[in-house]
């Protein structure tokens, strides 16, 4: 299977006062088109920082990432951000929605930043099918934590991403919202062909992708197949 992520040798290390602080040394894996993976470790693991690197959001001090056939140290700032904008969804904990767009326009907004004619269709369509389609003229404020994470999802997929990172997609969820959420979830990627890489620390949650990579102090642990096909 061709390789949507390909990651070799990366670290990581941040200034703090005189001292170095090493967040993730010596990362190297890679992820198929089309594959469910996840990452997971405790908190401070490095996890976030290298969903950053991933995405292209942040860079390392050494290694490499090829992201959609592209070395992302070869391209400046606004070249990653095209990348992005083209290839690739986020879906964040804390949902990330803009409080004064209504649910139809969070949605509908990177669509038709792309020029989408048919923004407000596709829009509607992708809350359809996350069971909001009698919430779209709700404001985030007006929805719960589920409702708005279900708006998130919809976000996601708006541009037909190559590749979706989602970031502890249920941390603020409790856990049967958290299930709806994730059975969406699975259910929206396997009907895109998306591939999914999921950050979490919930191994429930790791288990049901094809791929787990387990991180600890900043190293991987282990880079195991799962049963699921």
């Amino acid at each position: 299977m061709p390789k949507i992520l390909n990651i070799t040798g990366l670290e990581k290390t941040y200034s703090s006062g005189n001292k170095q602080l090493t967040v993730l040394q010596n990362i190297s894996f890679d992820v198929e088109k089309g594959q469910t993976f996840s990452i997971v470790g405790p908190s401070g693991s490095g996890k976030t920082t290298l969903l950053g690197l991933c995405a292209g959001l942040d860079q390392p001090n050494s290694g490499s990432i090829e992201l959609c056939g592209e070395d992302l140290k070869n391209l400046n700032e606004d070249e990653r951000a095209q990348l992005r904008n083209k290839n690739v969804g986020f879906i964040f904990q804390n949902f990330q929605l803009l409080p004064t767009l209504t649910a139809l326009e969070n949605v509908s907004v990177p669509l038709e930043l792309q020029g989408n004619k048919d923004a407000v269709k596709k829009s509607l369509d992708l809350l359809e099918k996350v069971g909001l389609g009698d919430r779209v003229h709700h404001y985030p404020s007006q929805l719960s934590g589920g409702e708005q994470q279900r708006v998130a999802l919809a976000r996601a997929f708006a541009n037909a991403p190559s590749i979706l990172f989602a970031d502890e997609p249920t941390g603020n969820l409790d856990e049967e919202t958290g299930e709806k959420v994730i059975q969406l979830l699975f259910e929206l990627n396997k009907e895109a062909g998306t591939t999914l890489v999921i950050i979490t620390h919930d191994l429930d949650l790791a288990n049901r992708t094809q791929q787990i990579l387990r991180l600890k102090g900043g190293r991987i642990l282990t880079n195991e197949r799962t049963a699921v096909l």
